[in-house]
């Protein structure tokens, strides 16, 4: 369990990392990660996971961390790429995905692993963590489809990063419900969770001022702040009372009514209660990282630069680490010679004039 709880904190973390590629000062980010973890992560997941906490006592549904995962790495992520600042112009205005190929290998096993995030959470083999993994590809698979149709209708062609953004999408919103809600919510929520974050990235980051100043290069905030809130907020409408009970082992009635259910059985009153407590977290949470965040960035700018200087910035990997991921110049050119990393390249300034003859097409 201790290593299963310590994967999900570890994913949390590589998934704020995706709202700063690009800029973020390697010392910073070593700075930021142990802070983040202590200050922001482990209090969102005590107040809601732990029995103790005071959101868990309220009686607030978070299946595998629809808010403790995926909310907070959304809206930490977008804090602290506003602190940080955006990419270099050149970056922001020429980055088209660099390998199609590779991004449906990596969707595909994180979709597959995504069976074991969600039906992992009960901590054991059961009809709750069976339903959790039929829950979850069946909001996903709803998900894709809703994004390609909206893409189809509104652009003319359906595209792979839009099946992955939708499969994404559809993964993040149904984490808080995914072992607690019947497989006709699921699919509910997979038209939601295919719609809603689609109109966010295509019309909303357009038009909001805020959305269009912060630079999330892979949409982090839409697809995971965006998407997890609303996993959370219908979690609290559609989530079975029986199911919730299994789950969490109590059999306190006045707890773990989702609306529909309340609605259906005279307890109304019981079921917007629910309501407010999903939505009291999701606040918790949002307020939490934004005011954690904010402090952990102004706190580190003090010790050491948050972002990279301007000649890392134009150089990238190769500047920082002494080597690139994707060594390409303009289209299909290759540079044999690096001008920082002299242990194996040549170490001359670099001008594309002088090295001509260096330059071949790959």
């Amino acid at each position: 369990m201790v290593f299963f709880q310590s994967v999900f904190a570890a994913i949390t973390l590589v998934l704020i990392a995706g709202s700063l590629l690009g800029r973020m000062n390697f010392r910073a980010w070593i700075l930021f990660v142990p802070l983040w973890f202590t200050f922001s992560y482990t209090i969102a997941a005590f107040s809601i996971w732990c029995p103790q906490g005071w959101l868990a006592k309220l009686g607030v549904i978070d299946f595998a961390g629809g808010f403790v995962i995926h909310l907070s790495a959304g809206v930490a992520g977008f804090t602290a790429a506003f602190w940080v600042g955006p990419r270099a112009e050149k970056d922001r205005r020429n980055c088209p995905p660099n390998n199609v190929i590779l991004m449906l290998a990596g969707a595909g096993l994180l979709w597959m692993g995504w069976s074991g995030f969600n039906g992992g959470a009960p901590f054991v083999a059961s009809t709750i963590s069976g339903l959790a993994i039929l829950n979850t590809h069946v909001c996903t698979a709803t998900s894709i489809l809703t994004w390609l149709l909206l893409d189809s209708l509104f652009f003319g062609k359906p595209s792979v990063l839009g099946a992955i953004q939708g499969m994404i999408t559809g993964l993040v919103c149904i984490t808080p419900a995914a072992g607690v809600v019947q497989c006709w919510a699921a699919i509910i929520m997979g038209i939601i969770s295919g719609s809603v974050p689609w109109y966010t990235i295509m019309v909303l980051h357009n038009k909001v001022k805020l959305l269009k100043l912060v630079d999330d290069p892979i949409a982090i905030f839409h697809t995971h702040a965006i998407a997890g809130g609303l996993g959370g907020i219908l979690t609290g409408f559609f989530a079975v009372p029986k199911l919730c009970r299994l789950f969490y082992m109590v059999t306190d009635w006045e707890k773990y009514l989702g609306l529909v259910y309340g609605l259906q059985n005279g307890r109304t009153p019981a079921g917007f209660k629910q309501m407010g407590i999903q939505i009291a977290a999701m606040g918790f949470v949002i307020v939490l990282n934004v005011v954690v965040t904010s402090i952990i960035c102004w706190f580190i700018g003090l010790i050491v630069p948050l972002r990279m200087s301007d000649e890392e910035l134009e150089n990238g990997d190769d500047a920082v680490h002494g080597e690139e991921a994707f060594a390409l110049w303009h289209e299909g050119e290759r540079l044999v010679g690096r001008r920082h990393n002299n242990k194996v390249y040549d170490t001359r300034e670099f001008s594309f004039g002088e090295y001509k003859d260096e330059v071949q097409m790959v």
